[in-house]
């Protein structure tokens, strides 16, 4: 049964960091395109940032230049790292893991930025 486990969320400050990991299980992890999606309160769930297998990388607008998605093909694992953090991207964050027509998500983290 596929899973996709999130973990790293939590509460910082403006202008600072935080690093999310998203553990799958149950697929074959390296045949999949590897993404993370944000959803606020009252808004659309977005596209923060996607990995394909061979590394390449694709980012939302509001979080390029200060967001960086990785991924570790042996360990199962997909990574975004945010630094310089904004209230505006307080919001829940979830894994997404997709191939052609099979797509799987995670339950969500949640990460809130305030002061």
């Amino acid at each position: 049964q596929a899973q996709l486990v999130e973990s790293g969320g939590g509460l910082v400050q403006p202008g600072g960091s935080l690093r999310l990991s998203c553990a799958a299980s149950g697929f074959t992890f390296t045949g999949y395109y590897m993404s993370w999606y944000r959803q606020a309160p009252g808004k659309e769930r977005e596209l923060v940032a996607g990995i394909w297998y061979g590394d390449n990388s694709n980012y939302g607008d509001s979080v390029k230049g200060r967001f960086t998605i990785s991924r570790d093909n042996a360990k199962n694992t997909v990574y975004l790292q945010m630094n310089s953090l904004k209230p505006e991207d307080t919001a829940m964050y979830y894994c997404k893991a997709q191939r052609i027509a099979s797509i799987y998500w995670g339950q969500g983290t949640q990460v809130t930025v305030s002061s």
